[in-house]
């Protein structure tokens, strides 16, 4: 089968099939062999390994995972690609392409038939405006997971990885960082996509914790805190608290808890570190 790393084979496939890209998938087709390898490294994927591929596009990425894994599951949302993957993967017995959108997916009994409930790598070239609600669906629904490798934005990707004070550190970073350590592997420039995006991209990897990072009461009251105090990021952290519908806890309850957790009463959300988020939450959670 042609490799579809290669510009002209996607360019050829695409002619074939007279696609027209799909502004509202965003659709940006991977075309360097040497990015493509670098994602099939850091996700570690051997003969071994189940994959799940969300968004697999014209197969491009599906290739190199059915080389190299057992068994690959790819979820593509676009039904105009359907007959190009029958063509790009017909030579790959260890592939189902599934026509679904990923969030509806039930991600936990597929990985129970098909894997029999042990943990799965997943990879996917991620549209920008999907990215956060993918990637934490599968943590949020405490899918079996090895590890997670993705193509993002390079703002997303820096913002999931950015810690207390930098301006990339927000909610994003908190969430994935509570669930996963996250590792940029490579810079990925426009020109290595077809057509090319407007900025630039990055492949990271997230592994989830074995262990929970932290000790929780309440894991919900821990994510509404989070957004409160960066729904208002320039506000003081009690006034960001204070002023949440998501929230009910008095000022003089919040001012409390931040002052026996060792923090100043005008510190702000952005200068807190995720176990002191945490710890924030215990002592409110007692509260309730």
């Amino acid at each position: 089968m042609a490799d579809l790393g290669n510009p002209r084979n996607t360019i050829e496939i695409l002619n074939k099939y007279k696609f027209v890209f799909q502004k509202k998938f965003g659709q940006n087709f991977l075309i360097d062999t040497h990015v493509l390898d670098k994602i099939i490294r850091a996700a570690e994927i051997g003969k071994e390994d189940f994959v799940l591929e969300i968004g697999p596009g014209i197969g491009t990425l599906t290739q190199y995972l059915c080389e190299n894994a057992r068994e690959v599951v790819a979820v593509e949302i676009d039904k105009m690609l359907i007959p190009i993957l029958s063509d790009t993967l017909y030579s790959y017995s260890n592939v189902t392409v599934l026509n679904e959108d990923i969030l509806k997916v039930d991600l936990n009994t597929l990985i129970r038939e098909r894997n029999g409930g042990k943990s799965v790598k997943v990879v996917a070239n991620l549209p920008y405006y999907i990215t956060t609600p993918i990637i934490m669906e599968l943590f949020e629904r405490h899918i079996p997971l090895d590890n997670v490798t993705v193509m993002v934005q390079k703002e997303v990707a820096d913002r999931m990885q950015a810690g207390p004070g930098s301006k990339d550190y927000g909610a994003l970073s908190l969430a994935v960082q509570y669930y996963a350590e996250p590792y940029i592997v490579a810079n990925v420039p426009p020109n290595c996509f077809m057509p090319r995006p407007n900025v630039g991209s990055a492949v990271i990897r997230l592994t989830p914790h074995k262990e929970p990072a932290i000790k929780l009461k309440d894991e919900a009251l821990l994510f509404r805190l989070i957004r409160a105090s960066f729904n208002q990021r320039r506000k003081t952290l009690v006034n960001g608290l204070k002023n949440s519908s998501e929230l009910s806890f008095t000022k003089d309850a919040i001012q409390n808890a931040i002052i026996e957790e060792g923090l100043s009463e005008n510190i702000r959300g952005e200068a807190l570190t995720l176990e002191q988020f945490a710890g924030l939450a215990n002592r409110l959670s007692a509260l309730n």
